[in-house]
């Protein structure tokens, strides 16, 4: 579906969106999204340059956009930012938690530990702190969404990529609490596996030497094509960001999703926990 579709079909215009690592790879294309589809867009990132270049395309294209550079672990301009973005474009009420990095590649034994530890500052601790940043305000509203974009990887023991599978686990159990702790409030949060895409990340990982000795499969799947364009993942984000699947909060959601069959099946998913971290164990229905 190209994006002159998904704008016919939702608008976002009253919607004031904050997007993490948004200068580049999904975060750009989620945020270039929402803002072709009407909402006001914040962009956060490290990288100042990019994060402007990035902002004045979406200005250019005619939507309105502001951005930030700061590093997502630092919970004091994850405040600061809030209220500025609060004061400039209005009530926080779409909070898109994407800045993450895959880190200490390796062995467990051979990883270092500062490496390691950084995977879950960036992809647990970042949106921790901006979604607590924003909840005050959504809950005052009595409306919001949170969209954690997470990773299939998550639900997976993959050797070699011990921080990045279990940073991204907790980050769909985070989800999961989260949508339960705020869903009174008229909020709701999903984590989304956005697929193998060719962002920044990723090629940083296609290009670590790490990566050759310890992940050899990672290269193949974007020397046979089985990569997926990000446009999958920001259809889903727009889709998520619409309301229109809000009775899904809690569960983390794939781009190949059937989203209409899983809303007439809500009852299902919530007695049966699915689309949600889950143990199995023997004599248990799968």
């Amino acid at each position: 579906m190209n994006g002159a579709a998904r704008q016919e079909q939702i608008r976002l215009a009253a919607q004031v969106a904050i997007v993490t690592g948004g200068s580049r790879g999904l975060g750009r294309v989620f945020a270039h999204t929402l803002a072709a589809a009407g909402a006001s867009v914040a962009l956060v990132a490290r990288s100042e340059s990019e994060l402007d270049q990035a902002a004045s395309e979406i200005i250019a294209s005619g939507g309105q956009a502001i951005s930030f550079a700061a590093d997502v672990t630092d919970h004091e301009a994850a405040i600061r930012i809030v209220d500025r973005v609060e004061k400039q474009l209005g009530p926080v009420n779409l909070l898109v938690n994407n800045a993450g990095v895959a880190t200490a590649l390796g062995p467990i034994s051979e990883t270092d530990p500062g490496d390691w530890w950084r995977c879950f500052e960036v992809n647990l601790l970042g949106p921790y702190l901006y979604t607590r940043a924003v909840l005050p305000g959504m809950m005052a509203l009595g409306r919001g969404r949170i969209i954690n974009i997470a990773s299939g990887a998550g639900l997976m023991a993959i050797q070699n990529m011990s921080g990045y599978v279990t940073s991204k686990a907790a980050l769909i159990r985070f989800t999961e609490v989260l949508a339960k702790e705020v869903r009174e409030y008229g909020i709701s949060a999903f984590a989304i596996e956005p697929g193998t895409v060719r962002t920044a990340m990723a090629e940083t990982v296609l290009q670590s030497p790490d990566a050759d000795r310890w992940m050899p499969w990672f290269n193949k799947i974007f020397e046979q094509g089985r990569d997926v364009p990000p446009d999958y993942a920001a259809k889903l984000v727009l889709t998520l960001a619409s309301g229109k699947a809000d009775e899904l909060t809690g569960c983390f959601l794939d781009i190949t999703d059937d989203l209409p069959l899983l809303l007439g099946h809500t009852g299902q998913i919530r007695r049966e926990g699915l689309y949600a971290l889950r143990l199995q164990k023997l004599g248990m229905s799968s």
